[in-house]
């Protein structure tokens, strides 16, 4: 069986970003779908990024996955990755477990040791925007409600009013430590409130934040300061008594290793459509695993081809925790996939069919085609305060 066609599709889903998949196809009539992670303004970048690489999966095996994923970082990208190069690999990775998946007629688990788990826990995020979420107490607390009611026993959203800096002052502490106290007391003692920081802050911010926040009993405190410092995070969890997150913006076991081998966390949340793939993932988590590290996987892709793929790694994981679930992708998932995950009591089966049991309807697929989203508010100069 040999690769015959790689095929990418940008998908505007009326709120958030534009999707990105990548649909592979054989000679032998099997087809796989994969996704990769988008960003604002950065998708066509990373479309292209799939395309260019699509040219050399032509004529090969879809079974040689590993070869491929390594052959793109040494010699197509001569070992110089980025988001947009890490992305593209691990949507081309996710569309090839697919196929090799159909071929054997498995799940995609069953070829990764099989299951530590049959459902999959998953939180709720998505359910308030980065622009509206919160102008008042009140309207935070009704969706946080809402989204308990929709069956999910955890939610994360990122309480800080914008916009990111590294320091900042009392007053925006104080939004923060009431937004958490807010929905605490909207959802009660039994639902798992997620803290989202956005690696924006510097250490002592952190610290002391997080400290404000404690007595409302926070599940976690995600990514409060950048990896990318990874001695002020490394400080920062030292003075935190919350689980402290990080990984989202590190990609592949190279750049995960020192944040291991520094206890610059509890848990880590690499994001299957970006860190290098379904595989790539399984193995930076048995790299956690032999450091009493937990895993979260990151998931701010689509509720379809990205959250399937994340299904499948996170069964076969022993040290799995809990993953991301966006809310807001729901109506465009519900249309583009054949058959739709559903979500039962904050936890989504495991799917049986074989491959990641994920189609999508390229019909559907084109009536929403890629739009470019208005253009964000780039802060000047003058916008800057004292």
């Amino acid at each position: 069986m040999k690769i015959t066609c790689v095929k990418t599709f940008l998908v505007h889903p009326e709120t958030a970003k534009n999707l990105l998949f990548v649909k592979i196809e054989t000679d032998a009539g099997l087809h796989g779908w994969g996704e990769a992670y988008t960003q604002h303004d950065r998708d066509r970048a990373i479309e292209v990024h799939i395309q260019q690489l699509g040219r050399y999966l032509v004529g090969r095996s879809p079974f040689n996955i590993k070869h491929f994923t390594f052959t793109a970082y040494t010699d197509f990208a001569s070992k110089r990755g980025a988001m947009d190069l890490y992305s593209a690999i691990s949507g081309i990775e996710q569309a090839l477990w697919d196929i090799v998946g159909k071929a054997t007629g498995q799940p995609v688990y069953n070829l990764l040791g099989g299951v530590c788990r049959e459902k999959i826990r998953v939180y709720a995020n998505g359910w308030g925007s980065w622009y509206d979420r919160g102008k008042n107490l009140n309207q935070l607390a009704e969706r946080a409600a809402a989204v308990v009611q929709m069956g999910f026993t955890a939610l994360k959203f990122d309480p800080f009013p914008g916009p990111w800096r590294s320091f900042i002052d009392h007053k925006a502490e104080q939004t923060a430590v009431d937004r958490v106290k807010a929905v605490r007391e909207a959802v009660g003692p039994d639902v798992d409130i997620l803290i989202e920081v956005h690696r924006r802050l510097a250490p002592m911010h952190a610290i002391r934040v997080a400290r404000l926040m404690q007595p409302f009993d926070p599940f976690w405190y995600e990514e409060p300061v950048s990896a990318r410092d990874l001695d002020g995070l490394v400080e920062a969890k030292r003075g935190i008594r919350l689980p402290v997150v990080t990984g989202e913006e590190r990609y592949t076991r190279a750049e995960f290793r020192e944040v291991f081998e520094k206890r610059a966390a509890d848990i880590i949340n690499p994001d299957v459509c970006s860190c290098g793939g379904i595989l790539e993932l399984r193995e930076i988590a048995a790299m956690a695993e032999s450091y009493h590290i937990a895993v979260s996987p990151h998931n701010y892709n689509s509720t379809t081809v990205g959250l399937a793929a994340t299904l499948h790694a996170s069964a076969a994981m022993p040290n799995f925790l809990i993953t991301e679930y966006f809310v807001n992708f729901e109506p465009i998932g519900a249309k583009i996939a054949c058959e739709p995950f559903q979500v039962e009591n904050g936890y989504i089966p495991l799917p049986t069919h074989p491959g990641l049991g994920i189609d999508l309807d390229e019909n559907t697929l084109a009536k929403h085609p890629y739009r470019d989203f208005p253009a964000r508010n780039l802060r000047h100069p003058l916008d800057e305060g004292p």
